[in-house]
């Protein structure tokens, strides 16, 4: 599986974000999206993810699975935390696991993964900074897909938080999963940059 940029421009509010973009990426890579605020990491990420349309260049995933978009083969997570408040752990991660589909792993597990088993049934307001980022995180453990798209992953995490993420991001790799991730500090995987500039 190898996933690449060609070309690409992105314009936002009338205003060019980047332009002539290159990226590449293959199965069992990480590649870190790295840059000054408003440079155009964010908006990559959400190109990537089907959510923006580019202004001209190309994104192919070669080798993933015919059936599929794109789309459909990333998890993106954003720099904000998706989260219903209301809800309670289990239940927002039983959301999550309905919205996105296919095959389901079981969500408990997914919890004792990410260290929040004990909470399960703690309502989502009351987590903490942290804690709603490890939920957010164990959505990529319940319903798996081959592309993770990374927005400040560790933002609010602990050192023993990025550990365990470390963890979790070279098991993903090893399994022949792939990662691009927007990051203002290292990852503590092994990953390769790609440095963005730009005005916007």
């Amino acid at each position: 599986m190898r996933l690449t940029g060609r070309g690409l421009t992105c314009v936002r509010g009338g205003r060019d974000v980047f332009s002539g973009l290159d990226f590449e990426a293959a199965a069992g890579e990480a590649l870190a999206v790295v840059g000054r605020n408003g440079s155009g990491k964010t908006s990559l990420l959400r190109l990537i993810a089907g959510l923006l349309i580019p202004a001209g260049g190309t994104i192919a995933l070669d080798g993933g699975d015919a059936e599929l978009t794109l789309a459909e083969q990333c998890h993106y997570l954003g720099h904000r935390d998706a989260l219903k408040p209301a809800l309670s752990v289990a239940e927002n991660l039983s959301f999550w696991a309905d919205f996105l589909g296919g095959e389901r792993f079981d969500a408990t597990t997914s919890l004792a993964a990410v260290g929040l088993d004990h909470a399960a049934d703690l309502p989502a307001a009351f987590l903490s900074a942290g804690q709603r980022r490890r939920l957010s995180l164990a959505r990529l453990l319940t319903v798996r897909r081959p592309i993770w798209l990374l927005d400040e992953p560790t933002a609010a995490l602990d050192t023993a938080g990025q550990d365990m993420f470390g963890t979790l991001m070279r098991d993903h790799l090893a399994r022949g999963g792939l990662i691009i991730a927007a990051t203002h500090t290292p990852l503590g995987i092994d990953a390769r940059e790609l440095r963005i500039g730009g005005t916007a």
